[in-house]
């Protein structure tokens, strides 16, 4: 597609301008020819807004034309050649038999209810979010689902016009998306949700765990949600809550659509729903989502003669360790982009009762702690980790998701198995098996408090045993962080020593 800069379309003739233009907005260049008059443009949102003006004016009946030109998201009707990148982009021109039965059908059932196709600016999404939200759209009200259909168009356009219009000496730039630098955001925080039998887990083993998955007959989750963008100016200046979506609103969409889920990890459920928010609220910039998995275990119950199996139906509220999970994304010139995402192991409580080490360190008049070569040791631990490629960890493939539980096993099989001279020395080993184990796997991350019990009674007669109390109120804490290329350097130095011992 040819590109043209803002001072060539504004040199530009009325016809010659309507035909450059005319499918911004699918098979209508009566928008465009409208929007010849208000040249000259500064720059491309100048040109868009005009548009958008022409839109905006023109009748209820050529508005539901415009929307009525746009095709069947994964159909094969006559498309102009923009909307046939955009489908193709988004896997929508390579679908499945399956995958087409059921984009027609939805097609179908859409247009039967509100009399136009639904409409969706796909850059940025994949075919199951496509699918997702017109699942969920389909719901909606008629008038509703009409100005949803119109701001689509909006989001369509803007992307085209971006693609379309080059940059002409520093002089147009890219239509501007983001918040302004300051603190401007607000949300909804302990949205309890309890979905039941959602899609069950399957991932792969690793030697330290005997993790392989779960049934998920109990998805609950402690959600926070917060949004923010540039039109909430108002309401914190002025106390304006025209673009204010109430928290409450919030609460209710989040558990509502807890039901749409079809996955089967938090950081998947996370993404679904902030896309169907942003989706909906498309005047919105931003979103970030965190999510605590709520854990719960199945009990034990006997099935005849010492013989016992998971209920399956009775579980219990486990008050161990928990996943927390949060994603951040925005809108931008291609369509939704992930700011940033995290999973993160928290409140993982251990103590080794014996075969820790704590020697070495500096001393001076200021120091009273004994050294120590065979301690107990309780520690609070947080581990958290990044994936190098976020869909591996929202993928419909479960071969690449890192499971919490799994880290949590690795932590346990590593505490056990060394003898390590310090906690930044045991966390350290712990990290570089993580990512070992999870190649794709960006970062690892620790956050530790040392909680080890204070030595009362040194020796128990006719034992192995001691008396320790609660240490004093100040602990000691650590924090530390690996990446792939922290594991490549330790391989490295593991080789180098094997080939001197070798000499």
């Amino acid at each position: 597609m040819k590109s043209y800069t803002i001072n060539e379309l504004n040199r530009m003739n009325q016809s010659l301008f309507t035909k450059t233009l005319g499918d911004i907005f699918e098979h209508s260049p009566w928008v465009a020819e409208g929007a010849w008059a208000s040249r000259p443009f500064e720059d491309k949102e100048q040109l868009h807004e005009a548009m958008l003006n022409v839109v905006k004016q023109a009748h209820e009946d050529r508005k539901l034309k415009l929307i009525r030109a746009h095709p069947d998201l994964g159909g094969r009707l006559q498309m102009s050649s923009m909307s046939v990148n955009e489908q193709r982009q988004s896997g929508l021109s390579d679908l499945t038999v399956e995958e087409y039965a059921e984009f027609q059908a939805c097609n179908t059932e859409y247009t039967r209810k509100f009399g136009f196709p639904f409409i969706i600016a796909v850059k940025g999404k994949s075919k199951a979010m496509i699918l997702e939200a017109m699942k969920y759209r389909i719901t909606l009200e008629k008038e509703a689902e009409k100005q949803q259909a119109l701001r689509q168009i909006a989001d369509i356009t803007r992307f085209r016009i971006n693609d379309l219009i080059i940059t002409n000496n520093g002089g147009d730039q890219p239509m501007e998306t983001s918040t302004a630098k300051r603190t401007m955001h607000y949300g909804k925080g302990d949205v309890l949700v309890y979905r039941t039998f959602a899609k069950p887990l399957r991932v792969q083993p690793v030697p330290e765990s005997t993790y392989t998955g779960t049934d998920n007959v109990i998805f609950a989750l402690n959600v926070k949600i917060s949004v923010w963008g540039d039109i909430l100016l108002t309401s914190f200046t002025e106390g304006d809550n025209t673009s204010v979506v109430a928290t409450d609103s919030m609460k209710n969409f989040i558990l509502r659509h807890t039901a749409d889920f079809t996955g089967n990890t938090v950081e998947a459920y996370l993404r679904h729903m902030a896309t169907l928010f942003m989706d909906k609220y498309t005047h919105l910039t931003g979103i970030e989502l965190s999510a605590e998995r709520i854990p719960f275990d199945s009990v034990r119950v006997p099935l005849g003669e010492d013989s016992f199996a998971d209920s399956g139906l009775v579980f219990r509220h486990s008050r161990n360790e928990s996943g927390v999970f949060t994603f951040k994304m925005e809108r931008g010139e291609t369509g939704y982009e992930v700011l940033g995402h995290s999973a993160l192991l928290s409140n993982l409580h251990l103590i080794k009762v014996k075969g820790s080490m704590f020697a070495g360190f500096v001393r001076d008049e200021y120091t009273t702690l004994p050294e120590s070569f065979d301690r107990p040791l309780y520690i609070y631990l947080n581990i958290g980790w990044e994936y190098a490629d976020y869909e591996d960890a929202v993928g419909e493939g479960e071969a690449k998701y890192v499971a919490s539980e799994q880290i949590s096993d690795i932590a346990h099989t590593l505490f056990h198995q060394l003898k390590s001279p310090s906690i930044q020395k045991l966390i350290y080993d712990i990290g570089l098996r993580i990512l070992e184990r999870f190649p794709q796997l960006g970062k690892v991350w620790f956050e530790s408090n040392n909680r080890t019990w204070e030595t009362i009674v040194e020796n128990v007669p006719g034992s192995e045993g001691r008396v320790y109390t609660e240490p004093r109120p100040p602990y000691g804490f650590q924090g530390f962080s690996l990446t792939q290329s922290d594991l490549e350097e330790a391989r490295n130095v593991l080789e180098a020593a094997a080939s001197a011992e070798l000499k």
